[in-house]
């Protein structure tokens, strides 16, 4: 039996983790992956006491400290969690483990267009992730939708990697930070389309067009490679019914990080209220540790 489970491994799991080997808590971190949001982040600029870094990076120093606490990622998915006496069983695919509290750090997932050629060309020139996948287009001409932070991060990154760029934004406007929105701006390789709704995904094998429609007229564009940054959905499904959700699926917390579930706690992006921003993650997944640790002292 173990005092707490920590589901998911991006900067809230991993804090919470760092802050459970401290307090000398008989615990496990599971996670499919060893990063999270890290894993897809470019710049990083705005984390209190690091004047500027990169997910790369910031992924490295956060699994060395790891390691200087003697914690080790369990990565394994988890398939099931359900009350267990007077705790939980959280079921992976490898194993069962019981434990007394739960912490569900389970981060969020890209958000779809769900247009024609979307799916069928996935991995084949439609990616969610331009740090990952955009040296793929070195030299080509790319679409990069959205019109938040993170359709722009992709844009400051991509501007430096890829032919023309073609930014089609829904809105009239942008939606993110200024110092990005002025990055775009003044790239000569930048031509962004406003009041554009994404239509189709063509091509043959790969991509090849996308289809946007403006002013009641649908405009193809010849790209090579279709970047969709429209947002994320929280990884919550495996917890339908154990705790409450919101109505975008963000397991909804109270101040202390507390769930509706009495001994389950939540942080980082899978929450509600959410900004997607590392410091609340990590602020958020020390709260949902100390407090656990609290409830058990009270259970004692």
């Amino acid at each position: 039996m173990y005092d707490t489970i920590i589901i998911g491994a991006g900067i809230a799991g991993m804090t919470a983790a760092i802050y459970a080997a401290r307090k000398a808590m008989k615990f496990e971190i599971i996670s499919t992956d060893t990063g999270g949001q890290f894993l897809v982040s470019g710049e990083v600029l705005n984390y209190p006491g690091v004047m500027k870094t990169t997910g790369f990076e910031f992924r490295k120093t956060m699994i060395e400290q790891l390691g200087y606490n003697k914690v080790r990622v369990r990565n394994e998915t988890v398939k099931d969690v359900r009350k267990s006496g007077k705790g939980f069983r959280v079921i992976t695919g490898k194993g069962e483990y019981d434990t007394r509290t739960l912490i569900i750090a389970t981060g969020s997932k890209a958000r779809k267009l769900g247009v024609p050629g979307e799916d069928k060309f996935a991995n084949k020139g439609v990616t969610y992730c331009s740090i990952c996948d955009g040296p793929v287009f070195t030299g080509m001409d790319v679409a990069i939708i959205g019109g938040g932070n993170s359709a722009l991060e992709a844009v400051d990154f991509m501007k430096d990697v890829a032919g023309k760029i073609y930014m089609l934004v829904k809105g009239s406007e942008f939606k993110g930070h200024e110092y990005l929105i002025e990055k775009v701006k003044n790239s000569p390789k930048v031509e962004v389309i406003f009041n554009a709704v994404t239509k189709e995904i063509k091509g043959d094998t790969m991509v090849s067009a996308v289809t946007y429609e403006k002013d009641g007229k649908v405009h193809e564009l010849k790209v090579r490679g279709v970047i969709i940054e429209i947002g994320r959905m929280p990884n919550t499904d495996v917890f339908r019914g154990l705790v409450e959700l919101d109505e975008m699926g963000h397991v909804k917390i109270d101040c202390h990080g507390r769930t509706s579930t009495s001994g389950i706690f939540a942080a980082g992006d899978c929450v509600s209220g959410s900004e997607y921003q590392y410091a609340i993650s990590a602020g958020q997944g020390t709260m949902a540790l100390l407090k656990a640790a609290k409830y058990l002292a009270g259970q004692k």
